[in-house]
């Protein structure tokens, strides 16, 4: 399967807990500020199309161009997220892609065989994560940003290009 999705922009963690990981991420590797959504406005959320209502945080930050995204399920709503702790692992879960044109890229990663395993708007964003379990590797992640959300994901790479290291490590983003 080569589905020549370019450039992947984020890099999804799944995390047993959001506090501990932006600390590790912060002091340990130099990465931030943090930006936290808390909690994910999720609407039409899908699990293996199936609807469901997971309650999670999210915290967006940059490491150079590529953007880390640390993502935190508080309740046991069925997701990809529950599954990947339930069997044991927690870290890199996803590589995600923003493509220019969703609905085609959509088609084409469906057309090869991939399974959505869940999918649905975060705010603004539809998101669809592909299920890459019976191929070695990780989830697939495609977005559909609107230029509204482009330019906030800029203005964070800007902000994390140019941090200190040490203040204001963290954005609450209401």
């Amino acid at each position: 399967m080569n589905l020549q999705l370019g450039q992947p922009t984020q890099l999804g963690y799944v995390v047993r807990d959001l506090d501990t990981a932006i600390n590790h991420w912060t002091t340990a590797l130099g990465v931030g500020p943090w930006y936290v959504f808390d909690p994910l406005e999720l609407s039409g959320f899908e699990y293996r199309g199936q609807s469901s209502d997971p309650d999670i945080q999210v915290a967006l930050a940059n490491s150079g161009s590529l953007q880390i995204e640390l993502i935190h399920q508080r309740n046991n709503a069925p997701s990809m997220y529950v599954d990947f702790l339930a069997a044991g692992h927690e870290g890199l879960q996803h590589i995600s892609w923003w493509p220019d044109d969703y609905d085609a890229t959509y088609q084409r990663i469906a057309g090869s065989g991939l399974s959505v395993g869940q999918q649905g708007n975060a705010g603004n964003i539809r998101f669809a994560y592909f299920d890459t379990m019976g191929e070695p590797g990780t989830v697939i992640e495609i977005a559909d940003l609107d230029d509204q959300t482009r330019s906030f994901f800029t203005h964070i790479g800007g902000q994390c290009a140019n941090w200190d290291g040490s203040t204001n490590p963290v954005h609450r983003v209401t």
